[in-house]
């Protein structure tokens, strides 16, 4: 067996065909009447909202225009992630358009933190800034609200990060979940950028759906209804997107022809990212916003290095991390502190985190200077972070996000406080279950069901992401090859073969499962799948997420010499079992006889040598629990290879020796066998079971025969029953072909608890 990883969550209705599947996916994401299968499979800008809809519109619409017309000078304050770069861009080029007199400005990380703050306020007004509009940001500034209106600045908030207890006193807010009149709940913070500059110009800003699309991916928000429709929009203009800057990053990382959501959030969206994770994120909107192609590329070329800068340092932080938690990880929340580590990156850290340990993981980096810690959270599916740290708000002098992500700023003296809280509210809310990573199963297909057809119609719900995800699928075959691949060979490849089809599968990152698969194991996959198209030619894959094996496994290693390659250490689950005690165990594995009770506590066991009969194999495996069986035995004296004496040998011999009245066991068995080409151990055989029959007796190294012997059959000689015995067990566990001899230890297995049928013996 090979236990899978997550909790396979099967949620589908049984039975499908390719008419039905699709309309079975949208079942599965509450979609059921024909006009919302009809909005979901073709979005249509017409069905954008009204951005009037949204509290505040009117008067920060009449603000701005008021100002482009009296040349105030305006600010668009941003954030340093991909959604708050691609938003401040947006708002730039709207308001350039508009003729307004403007420029942004991005708090730098390192030096201010997120958000709003006092000292860049004092600085734009001192600068002659009269407006500032937040992007992306701006809805927990409290503070920096009141500091506005005592420099006069008007202070335009537009967001989209959860509500807080207190909304800032600013001249107007923009935001979706303050408008209870606004349909959608759910737009990143450059959708409602895209939704305040629809507002302005009076049209959709079609021209800008590029932008829209780069930062609602990357800001995971749920594709769902205007989410849906802009980024369907949105990626299709970024496909063909004249942004020298996007022409640039699409250059550099091999993005031609469609850009789909997959580019954009493993690719350009953790690129743009890096900008603000590393320094002040500046670049990457003057990347975004650039008419200069020259200037393009170099900014392009700057960013890809800045992401391979920060790649490494959330390797190093990660494995420092995973270090400090060798002797906590027990933690129902994972808090882990460092000084020197980089605040940028902790939110990927906190991710590799939770993936690694199945807990809610906070990361923060200590400024002993300063006395605080400052990080990021991530989560599970069943612990909401944001709900959870709001209820110990008090222990931190900042804090935002949402259920599954935050970042938080917070005195040294509280972190233990807060790792003790957060356990105790995780300890009250959650069970045992919820820890455990869930895999929700769309569908269980045949192998011959996943077709080029079949994926097509499964990417007529794409865009996927959030709330719409990808499908998973459930698939059962043995696997024809596994092989491992990548250049550290920590990647499977198999090789799906049922009935004449055939369908290659990957598991990035799962090489460690190779030594657990035994060949013809009928394997379990859940994953996801894709076309496939190299040199022409386009055929289905499946990309693994998990995999298990869901009943015993043999692995045929019998005759190997170097036992110790074939097991994963420690091995912990792993006994060796023997026959005799003449065995040479591989290093550091525990020996037992067939017989010890000691046997039934391992799951995977490692039969060291041949038994004396097929009965004494029987007994193992009625007697143990086992999920891999490792056979690794070899042949000492080969019965089953020597020429079994015919009842014609044994009635020459017997005739012979009452003719000649004594036989010298040594000398006359050389002779004999080189007179009729007899093996000497064949003859010496034949005269002990004789022996055993009484049919000669023995004395001072001379056979003679017995003058009134019982009559009796050749097999009742114990003799004769220990060699047919051996030939049948080197016959059925040595010589078979790996299919037989699984066959066979299937056939005794399902034989458990019942009375083992005899085998058939090979008499004279």
């Amino acid at each position: 067996m090979l236990k899978s990883k997550m909790k396979w969550d099967f949620t589908y209705s049984s039975g499908h065909t390719d008419d039905d599947l699709i309309h079975e996916l949208l079942r599965q994401r509450g979609i059921h009447t024909e006009e919302e299968q009809e909005k979901f499979l073709n979005p249509s800008l017409s069905e954008l909202h009204d951005p009037f809809l949204i509290n505040g519109m009117r008067k920060a619409v009449n603000r701005v225009k008021e100002a482009i017309h009296l040349g105030e000078s305006i600010l668009v304050f941003g954030d340093y992630d991909a959604d708050g770069v691609s938003s401040t861009a947006l708002m730039m080029e709207c308001l350039t358009s508009m003729g307004a007199n403007c420029d942004f400005y991005i708090p730098n990380r390192f030096t201010e933190g997120y958000g709003p703050n006092e000292q860049a306020f004092r600085l734009a007004h001192q600068q002659g800034y009269s407006i500032i509009i937040t992007v992306d940001t701006g809805i927990a500034a409290v503070h920096e609200a009141e500091v506005a209106r005592e420099l006069g600045i008007d202070l335009i908030i537009t967001d989209h990060h959860e509500i807080q207890k207190e909304l800032p006193d600013a001249y107007t807010i923009l935001h979706p979940k303050t408008s209870v009149q606004y349909p959608f709940h759910e737009l990143a913070g450059v959708g409602v950028a895209f939704k305040f500059a629809h507002a302005l110009q009076g049209e959709y800003p079609e021209h800008l759906l590029d932008l829209v699309a780069l930062g609602t991916v990357a800001d995971l928000v749920p594709l769902q209804e205007e989410n849906r429709v802009l980024v369907t929009y949105g990626l299709e203009a970024l496909s063909r997107t004249k942004r020298p800057g996007l022409q640039a990053m699409k250059k550099l990382n091999n993005i031609e022809g469609y850009v789909d959501e997959e580019a954009v959030g493993f690719m350009i969206g953790p690129r743009m990212n890096a900008v603000g994770r590393l320094q002040d994120a500046s670049p990457a909107v003057d990347l975004l916003i650039t008419e200069d192609q020259t200037e393009a590329e170099e900014l392009a070329e700057f960013v890809q290095e800045l992401n391979k800068e920060r790649q490494k340092i959330v390797q190093d932080i990660a494995a420092e991390a995973e270090s400090m938690l060798d002797a906590s990880s027990e933690d129902e929340v994972i808090i882990v502190a460092k000084e020197g580590w980089n605040p940028g990156v902790l939110g990927i850290v906190a991710s590799k985190l939770v993936r690694k340990f199945d807990r809610p993981a906070i990361v923060l980096a200590i400024d002993e200077e300063k006395q605080e810690a400052k990080g990021s959270a991530r989560s599970i599916d069943a612990y909401d972070m944001f709900e959870n740290c709001m209820q110990v708000r008090d222990l931190f002098l900042h804090f935002g996000g949402h259920a599954q992500a935050a970042g938080m700023t917070l005195s040294l003296e509280n972190v233990d406080t807060l790792r003790e809280e957060l356990c105790r509210l995780a300890r009250e809310k959650l069970s045992d279950d919820d820890y455990q990573q869930s895999l929700g199963v769309t569908m269980s297909l045949s192998l011959e069901e996943v077709t080029i057809k079949q994926i097509e119609l499964i990417n007529q719900l794409r865009p996927f992401g959030m709330a719409n995800p990808k499908p998973y699928f459930h698939l059962k075959s043995k696997a024809k090859e596994v092989r491992l691949i990548g250049s550290k060979k920590n990647h499977l490849k198999f090789t799906l073969e049922d009935e004449g089809t055939r369908l290659d599968a990957i598991a990035f990152g799962q090489g460690e499962a190779y030594p657990l698969i035994a060949p013809q194991s009928p394997i379990e996959f859940v994953g996801q799948l894709s076309i496939n198209e190299w040199n022409g030619m386009r055929k289905p894959q499946l990309m693994v997420e998990d995999l298990a094996v869901n009943k015993w496994q043999m692995f045929d290693i019998r005759g190997s010499k170097h036992l110790n390659k074939h097991f994963q250490k420690p091995a912990d689950d792993i006994a060796c079992v023997t026959f005799s005690e003449a065995v040479n165990d591989p290093d550091g594995l525990p020996v037992f006889s067939f017989m010890d009770e000691e046997v039934k506590g391992y799951p995977s066991l490692v039969v060291l040598d041949l038994p004396e009969s097929l009965e004494q194999m029987k007994e193992l495996l009625s007697s143990a629990d086992v999920e891999r069986l490792y056979m690794a035995y070899s042949l000492k004296e080969d019965a089953f290879m020597q020429t079994l004496p015919t009842r014609d040998h044994f009635k020459y011999f017997y005739g012979m020796l009452k003719k000649k009245g004594t036989f010298d066991l040594e000398k006359d068995a050389v002779l004999l066998s080189r007179h009729k080409g007899w093996r000497v151990e064949s003859i010496k055989f034949i005269c002990n079971v004789f022996f055993d029959l009484d049919f000669v007796t023995m004395k001072d190294g001379y056979l003679r025969v017995n003058e009134q012997p019982e009559q009796k059959d050749l097999t009742e000689s114990r003799t004769f029953q220990k060699r047919q015995e051996q030939i049948e067990v080197e016959k059925t566990l040595y010589y078979s072909t790996y299919r037989e001899l699984r066959e066979w230890i299937e056939t005794q297995m399902e034989n458990t608890g019942s009375p083992v049928k005899e085998e058939i013996g090979h008499g004279l």
